[in-house]
């Protein structure tokens, strides 16, 4: 997959990073836009469109995308010409339900291939958008990996969500394989919420009170299109990135849901907040400012929903491809006083994301309830495997998992259907970990959110430089063929993914 990167560190710009000085590889790096960028808070936060069925069967859900480029509004004065969903950026919202199955078509307009993961689903194989499943455009004549077991398609595809799972804010991404961070980078994200009665039937705040928040970071050229240093600008073939890049793309404009640092007139009252980190490479540790001071939040859900109690919190970690659910109570606030929302890990106007401006009164929008929802920790006593799998990078192959690089033919772990292991997952540098097609709990103690309030089921886990994380998981889902890899985009490109067979 990747030789010869050569052994030459890019420098971190743009954060703190907790790789620590025994770290000597590549770091993400900041990639500097070529225009003068908006002042923050001076463009009003969009909500992104809700996607309708075009038919609501008795048994299925039926709607249709088309990928296709646009020409878009994104920093003020400029067009971006980007890649999106209905050509939209980020994508429509999905509103679905738990035990509902929703079918997609999705049509691919765009002069390259493209691979459509919905992530946190649990999907059969089939419909889970593997790296090399992809759906190729008319007359497409570039590279295409030769994986005997990859399900191509010509122009259209078909995906089946069986929606079985808990309300959950999940997203849906571009996932072909070698091309994930220029495609994703370009605009290819989108929400899709499942709700359930347990959801719907708290007191929890919905409607204009429920703010859906896609966050990431992009940079852009002159012209006001987005920059990114790949190494094939058509993406024909030739995957990577730039060598300094190699460590990840770090953005300088913080996007919300599709926006530059935008602000929000909000009440004097409750809001739930469904934080989505879109970015290919940066870190958030999002907390809020509110009169010289830090305004603390709930925390009510992650990844796979629901927490079973919520949690008082200061500040929330948000690594590539991870959500949290929070509360923030905005009615000890001043009519006309101000809340930040702020990144700790970056500096100057990259710690800044954007503003809430407590503009008018309100009736209570909805309450906390002390319990959220049943949720059981799993037991060691019932894992029938251990396995080990190292994060790297060597300056020869580079990005790597157990020393391999990616090979779409080889199963690296091959669970039985029904069964639950223990993953124990280290690493050299900071990784942000998803695994397809299944949930997980995190096991050992001392990991942040391990304690009772906080036991939760995740899809993607962060691991700081020289740390090990134990996964509990339960191969309960589907049975066939996904993968597992690094949620740094640039890392992901370049061969830190590995397959797992459910047998």
């Amino acid at each position: 997959m990747v030789t010869g990167l050569g052994a030459t560190a890019a420098s971190f710009v743009g954060g703190r990073s907790a790789y620590g000085a025994s770290w000597h590889g590549p770091q993400p790096r900041l990639l500097a836009s070529d225009l003068a960028l908006p002042a923050a808070f001076t463009v009003d936060l969009p909500l992104p469109t809700v996607l309708k069925a075009i038919s609501a069967e008795p048994s299925v859900d039926r709607y249709d995308l088309e990928v296709r480029s646009s020409r878009l509004e994104i920093l003020p004065g400029f067009q971006t010409t980007a890649w999106g969903y209905n050509g939209l950026f980020p994508g429509p919202t999905f509103e679905t339900r738990a035990g509902r199955p929703t079918s997609l078509t999705l049509r691919n307009e765009l002069p390259v291939p493209i691979a459509h993961h919905l992530h946190g689903a649990h999907a059969s194989p089939e419909s889970d958008g593997y790296p090399t499943d992809l759906i190729l455009p008319t007359g497409f004549n570039g590279h295409i990996h030769a994986d005997k077991r990859a399900v191509t398609s010509q122009v259209s595809r078909i995906y089946q969500y069986p929606n079985d799972q808990r309300a959950a804010m999940l997203w849906y991404h571009d996932h072909r394989m070698d091309f994930t961070g220029p495609q994703v980078w370009r605009g290819l994200v989108g929400m899709y919420l499942i709700r359930d009665d347990e959801d719907l039937n708290s007191p929890l705040p919905l409607g204009e009170f429920e703010l859906p928040l896609l966050i990431c970071d992009r940079s852009f050229e002159g012209d006001g299109n987005f920059k990114y240093p790949s190494l094939d600008p058509e993406l024909k073939g030739q995957m990577g990135v730039e060598h300094l890049f190699m460590g990840g793309v770090l953005g300088d404009v913080v996007l919300v849901n599709g926006a530059p640092w935008p602000r929000f007139a909000a009440a004097q009252t409750l809001y739930r907040l469904r934080l989505l980190n879109a970015s290919n490479a940066r870190w958030y540790e999002l907390q809020f400012e509110a009169n010289g001071h830090r305004l603390p939040f709930t925390k009510i859900g992650t990844d796979g929903g629901l927490l079973r109690s919520p949690v008082r919190k200061d500040s929330i970690l948000l690594t590539p491809g991870e959500r949290a659910d929070i509360v923030v109570d905005f009615s000890m606030l001043s009519l006309g006083s101000t809340a930040t929302l702020t990144n700790r890990r970056a500096h100057g106007r990259m710690s800044q994301v954007m503003r809430f401006d407590i503009s008018r009164q309100s009736k209570p929008s909805g309450a906390i309830p002390t319990f959220l929802s049943d949720i059981r920790p799993l037991e060691r006593s019932g894992v029938s495997r251990i396995r080990d799998f190292h994060f790297s990078y060597s300056s020869r192959n580079g990005w790597l998992i157990n020393n391999r690089p990616f090979d779409p033919e080889r199963t690296d772990a091959d669970p039985a259907f029904g069964s639950t292991e223990l993953w124990r997952i280290s690493s050299d540098a900071e990784h942000p970990v998803h695994l397809h097609g299944v949930h997980f709990q995190v096991a050992n103690s001392g990991w942040r959110g391990h304690h009772q309030a906080e036991v939760s089921w995740k899809d993607t886990v962060p691991l700081n430089a020289h740390q090990r994380v134990e996964l509990l998981i339960p191969f309960t889902a589907s049975r066939g063929r996904y993968v597992f890899h690094c949620h740094n985009l640039e890392h992901e490109d370049m061969s830190m993914m590995a397959n797992f067979e459910v047998i």
